[in-house]
């Protein structure tokens, strides 16, 4: 569970546009919104190595620190750098720690190689990765976990089948298929183009004289007028 805040230290910032943030990036801050709660969506900074050690070391919840005050808040959503991994902005929504909030955890499955079906030749597949669940804000699990150990060949697990930790309601559908374990598909090669069977000239002359034996008719014009017998008598 999250029932630890981790402290981060922000500050304000002005928005002037994506030079100033790309500025503000090369010097080491990534730029911030912090909003909900009833109060005005607040524009901060801050340091980006601060940020990561933060988000790693808590479970959901942060306690940002401004000019001696701090407010609790989760992290709503963030932007990355998708060559260099870097983060490029970050939304903070705050909460209040006794009001229950929807948040987006990871599906862990566990057992995956023992599962029984796997021993029949079976090839789990994991359909569903992330699950939305409601909680208090200190209560938010890093992550569900499911084991699959008994998961046989042609059996699929749903979200009903999940059990959530105490004080946490799954919101998903329960009839979502988070898994199943079915045989491989077996892919059939189509022929290429060029493989089709060509009858070669030989074959199609032999193919033409049985034709023509077979009509009792010769296989082209016979003897010219000339080549006929004389068969006048004298």
């Amino acid at each position: 569970m999250a029932n630890e805040t981790t402290t981060l230290n922000v500050a304000k910032r002005d928005i002037e546009g994506s030079r100033a943030n790309r500025r503000m990036r090369r010097a080491g801050r990534v730029p911030a919104v912090i909003y909900g709660g009833g109060a005005d969506p607040l524009p901060i900074s801050v340091d980006a190595r601060e940020l990561r050690h933060a988000l790693h070391a808590s479970g959901a919840v942060l306690e940002l620190s401004l000019d001696g005050q701090t407010t609790n808040a989760v992290l709503k959503d963030s932007q990355w750098d998708p060559v260099r991994g870097d983060t490029w902005h970050v939304d903070f929504l705050r909460v209040r720690m006794d009001v229950a909030i929807q948040a987006t955890v990871v599906l862990e499955l566990t057992g995956v190689e023992e599962a029984a079906g796997a021993s029949e030749g079976g090839v789990l597949e994991q359909q569903l990765r992330e699950l939305t669940i409601e909680a208090l804000p200190g209560d938010i699990p890093e992550s569900v976990t499911h084991d699959v150990t008994a998961l046989a060949l042609n059996e699929s697990v749903h979200v009903s089948d999940l059990t959530a930790p105490e004080g946490v309601t799954i919101v998903d559908d329960g009839e979502l298929v988070v898994a199943s374990i079915s045989l491989p598909r077996l892919e059939v090669e189509e022929p290429e183009e060029g493989d089709t069977e060509v009858v070669g000239e030989g074959e199609g002359e032999a193919l033409a004289a049985e034709g023509a034996d077979a009509s009792g008719q010769p296989e082209t014009g016979g003897a010219g007028d000339g080549d006929q017998p004389d068969t006048t008598s004298e």
